[in-house]
């Protein structure tokens, strides 16, 4: 039986995807693997059974990442399942943050009590709201990722000329961006031409205050930003005054702090990217099954701290986390070849400091097997399965 603990209130849809061999609470005392959202995790001391956790979700920064891999527990996120949730919210920003939506509903409500007069009041006030249509202007996106992709396709079908950056963009994720998205190798040549700037990076100490002031300084006068990514990726120091003096004509940002709340055209959002029950349910579905993959298999996707491994076994699977550094593998096939172990089939993949190296054994496998490998230097963790 593998204890599942549940750190937010995780879909139906997820768990049930747990069957007889899983006992899924909120109150684990000590889980095999853990279900997480948006609950903060870094002040959690890991009990030693903890296998691994999964992020229902893509950000995580409420997980402390690289903790975990020193102490070989694997975090899995889920990408892309809730990027068409985002995507359609982007949509949104672009279209409140041009014509002034929220600052005309809430003078709209402000009428009230004036009887026969506020049909004349619209019509006289309604000019205070004038914006821009989308249509023909440029969007520049920072990421085209899951997200920046779907972004970058819808706004072409809308009629916007698109342009973005991505230092990393994968081959399958260009081959799903429209034709007519054009991608550029300096992110300057995004921020200089855009209408519109879209943020979908990751937050980390390299991404910290992507849109600064030298970044803001190259932007169009009248630009709107959009980051529905992570407060941080924006500096809030070199916005304000972009906002004040109207280089920046609108700033949508999907998560409030004190000093954006009450700025003049900042529309602050309840970080309501990932708020939809679809996108919910298809993270839960995507985490569940990453986790049991993980504990029942060995197999490794969508993994943060650790590369994706996976392989299929025909006898037992031996599972090494380690450190990714020369003669680790050598030391292990060593010890497994002393043993009379033989080695069916194996796979290897490193991702930064790490490594994982997976397995596929017949012989007489002891039950010691698992201790003799965790002596070897710069293994982390090893698990014997089947």
């Amino acid at each position: 039986m593998y204890d599942i603990l549940t750190l937010n209130k995780i879909a139906a849809c997820g768990t049930d995807n747990f069957d007889s061999k899983y006992n899924v609470s909120d109150s684990a005392a000590d889980p095999d693997a853990i279900l997480v959202r948006s609950a903060k995790m870094h002040d959690m001391e890991f009990g030693k059974k903890l296998l691994a956790i999964g992020r229902a979700g893509a950000g995580v920064n409420n997980i402390p990442v690289d903790k975990c891999a020193e102490q070989g527990i694997v975090v899995f996120n889920t990408p892309g399942a809730n990027a068409n949730a985002v995507k359609e919210l982007v949509l949104t920003a672009l279209l409140i943050s041009s014509r002034r939506v929220p600052d005309a509903m809430v003078w709209a409500q402000s009428l009230k009590g004036n009887g026969d007069e506020v049909g004349a009041m619209v019509e006289k006030g309604k000019s205070q709201f004038v914006g821009p249509e989308i249509a023909g202007k440029t969007l520049g996106i920072i990421g085209l990722g899951a997200i920046g992709g779907l972004v970058a396709n819808a706004a072409v079908a809308l009629g916007m000329n698109v342009v973005g950056f991505d230092q990393f963009l994968s081959v399958n994720a260009a081959l799903h961006l429209d034709p007519r998205v054009k991608t550029v190798s300096d992110p300057k040549d995004v921020y200089s031409v855009s209408d519109y700037v879209t943020i979908h990076v990751p937050y980390n100490p390299q991404t910290k205050g992507t849109v600064n002031a030298d970044v803001i300084s190259i932007m169009k006068d009248g630009a709107r930003l959009i980051n529905l990514a992570r407060g941080e990726l924006v500096d809030t120091a070199a916005l304000l005054p972009a906002l004040e003096s109207g280089k920046i004509a609108a700033y949508v940002c999907d998560f409030p702090s004190e000093e954006i709340l009450g700025v003049k055209n900042v529309i602050a959002l309840p970080h309501l990217g990932a708020s939809t029950p679809e996108a919910e349910d298809n993270c839960a579905v995507m985490a569940a099954k990453e986790l049991i993959d993980y504990i029942e298999n060995g197999n490794i996707r969508n993994s943060v701290n650790f590369p994706n491994a996976s392989m299929q076994a025909s006898g037992t699977k031996i599972v090494v986390l380690h450190k990714n550094v020369p003669s680790v593998i050598s030391k292990v096939t060593d010890v497994l070849g002393s043993a009379g172990i033989n080695i069916e089939n194996m796979v290897n993949a490193s991702k930064k400091e790490y490594a994982c190296t997976l397995i596929d054994a017949c012989g007489d496998i002891h039950s010691d097997i698992a201790d003799k490998l965790g002596a070897v230097e710069n293994v982390i963790r090893v698990r014997v399965i089947g």
